[in-house]
């Protein structure tokens, strides 16, 4: 039973992904970081306010629509995708998955 698991763990790359799981954390932070202290204050100057884009909303009646909220983590994901669509570029790992589907 331990010998399966380890052939699990070896062949279907849970170490690989427990390590990009554990950067991919980090990336977050570090985009995120980002996003609060140099994104935000930019697209707030050019808006015309320097206050915290995250707290920006619209109020229609008793209703607070959070817009900025939504924009920030837009932002954030927006710049995620793209650090991680350079990684896949720079390491090459869309080819090594074109090579295994070949050799199929």
């Amino acid at each position: 039973m331990l010998k399966g698991f380890i052939d699990f763990v070896r062949e279907q790359g849970v170490i690989g992904l427990t390590i990009g799981f554990i950067i991919g954390g980090s990336v977050t932070k570090v985009v995120t970081a980002l996003v609060t202290d140099l994104v935000t204050p930019f697209i707030g100057l050019i808006l015309g306010s320097t206050r915290n884009l995250k707290e920006a909303y619209l109020l229609v009646g008793s209703s607070k629509f959070m817009w900025g909220d939504f924009i920030s983590n837009l932002i954030d994901f927006i710049v995620i995708a793209l650090i991680i669509y350079i990684l896949v570029k720079i390491i090459g790992v869309d080819r090594i998955d074109k090579k295994k589907q070949e050799n199929k």
